[in-house]
């Protein structure tokens, strides 16, 4: 981050020559100011998006904000275009069982607020998971020029927000596209990502019927993004092999007034996914993929 102090006349220095040693420092200055640009531009080494604390509408050294808004400046080819990314669960839920478990109305039923998610053998939280690939996706979504605004930042709100509160910031933003992270917590050998679409449900506060259409075109366009990027095949486990799976009782599905997509994006329990899912490298990759999925979407609608 640079500052521009106050603007003032500054009182102009004696000038004096430069001697040996000031060259040699100058010299010095320079090349250490030069490599951690090209450190900074080329990423971290576990692929993570080091520029992120500098592009639009991010600040921070990982490039967090506040989740309420996150927008991008000018141009682009998705400028005017709204997208709302929910981060799966919240890393703080658990810490809080009593407020995630109470129940709320998602149309169809009722559930619980929120879970703590799944986590790899070896500790990896989903939640974590979530976060971290809804802030590389927000960065590339933003340098083409889309409004990001994502549900939850990790610390803000503290746990949740609940499945309801989810859809309705999207429905609140009147998002162009809204896609929810996750991964999966299968049977180890069960292997592949897979997104989850809404149903047709008319019932209570729920109703899916407008957006039915449009959330599976998002989803098919998401499936062969993601599966190119990330060089994965679809879930081996459900769907039939097709990567996409209808259901009606999520209530940040039934809930959502616009096109709204889950991405199961691997299978935490099973070594192999998991060794995907936890490479920075790896992440890089998902999050180009879902990127290229909603922009083919925005192109067209």
């Amino acid at each position: 981050m640079s500052y521009r102090g106050p603007e003032f006349d500054v009182p102009q220095p004696r000038r004096f020559r430069h001697g040996p040693l000031a060259v040699a420092l100058a010299v010095l200055v320079a090349g250490a100011l030069l490599g951690w640009l090209v450190y900074e531009g080329v990423g971290g080494a576990d692929g993570s998006p080091r520029a992120a604390s500098s592009a639009p509408g991010l600040s921070g050294d990982d490039g967090k904000r506040g989740a309420d808004t996150s927008s991008a400046a000018g141009g682009g080819a998705l400028r005017g275009k709204v997208v709302v990314i929910d981060p799966g669960h919240n890393p703080g839920n658990v810490r809080h069982p009593a407020e995630i478990n109470r129940q709320v109305d998602i149309g169809t039923n009722r559930k619980e607020c929120d879970t703590t998610g799944t986590s790899t053998n070896a500790g990896y939280p989903e939640a974590k998971f979530t976060l971290d690939l809804a802030h590389r996706l927000r960065v590339l979504l933003q340098r083409e020029g889309a409004t990001v605004k994502l549900t939850h930042d990790g610390d803000s709100p503290p746990w949740g927000p609940c499945v309801d509160e989810r859809a309705r910031i999207g429905n609140a933003a009147h998002a162009d596209a809204a896609i929810s992270l996750h991964a999966d917590g299968s049977a180890a050998g069960n292997r592949g990502f897979h997104v989850i679409m809404p149903g047709a449900v008319h019932a209570g506060a729920a109703d899916t019927r407008r957006i039915v259409g449009p959330s599976h075109e998002l989803g098919t366009r998401l499936k062969g993004a993601f599966a190119r990027e990330t060089g994965e095949a679809p879930a081996d486990y459900l769907g039939e092999g097709t990567g996409l799976v209808t259901r009606t009782d999520l209530g940040g599905l039934n809930l959502s007034k616009v096109p709204k997509v889950f991405l199961e994006c691997g299978n935490m329990r099973d070594s192999t996914d998991a060794a995907l899912l936890t490479s920075g490298a790896w992440r890089q990759k998902a999050a180009r993929g879902i990127s290229e999925g909603i922009m083919s979407f925005l192109r067209e609608s």
